[in-house]
């Protein structure tokens, strides 16, 4: 972010933040391949979606400026079977025309801090058509592509990649989990 831009607050995110956050990701669904979802979320369905995050006492995040939310952040528990628990999977949207600004490094940097202080070892990103600026983002904190999915979602008149990127959190795979 240069000097001139004001800053960018990461805070945990509120109900009256649910119908920003709807906005930037209707945009990601209508127009981008990052999200294989065809008809963006309603409101009240993207309220919902937060409403179980938060109940498992997961992270849901947003990022601030000046008031207006400009991105958001946050993971789902990676495969429902208990043997996954110690697994999530992020997911990172930043308002259009914002991208590259860094709005996203601080956000998922904070998701990946919360996590491994909750005792997380591993993050997965499921990254929908390989999409280069989120592959980019993710590698800049850590993660590597574990592998590619070739032509599972088919958007916008094409078939489309899923590349699967992870992380290790805290001591990863190098201990038994607490």
């Amino acid at each position: 972010m240069s000097p001139t831009q004001p800053a960018v607050l990461v805070r945990d995110s509120v109900e009256a933040d649910v119908a920003a956050m709807q906005a930037i990701y209707a945009h990601h669904v209508l127009h981008g391949t990052a999200s294989f979802e065809l008809t963006p979320p309603t409101v009240d369905e993207m309220r919902q979606r937060r409403a179980e995050v938060v109940a498992k006492a997961l992270p849901y995040l947003v990022a601030e400026q000046n008031g207006v939310v400009v991105g958001y952040a946050y993971v789902t528990l990676y495969r429902p079977r208990p043997a996954y628990r110690f697994t999530v999977e992020d997911s990172v949207y930043v308002q259009e025309g914002l991208s590259g600004q860094g709005i996203g490094s601080l956000l998922l940097a904070e998701i990946i801090k919360i996590c491994t202080e909750k005792g997380y070892r591993q993050m997965m990103a499921v990254v929908g058509d390989s999409n280069p600026p989120s592959v980019i983002l993710h590698e800049r904190h850590g993660f590597t592509v574990a592998g590619t999915f070739k032509a599972v979602g088919y958007k916008f008149g094409a078939w489309r990649d899923t590349a699967m990127l992870q992380r290790a959190l805290g001591e990863g795979d190098q201990t038994d989990p607490i």
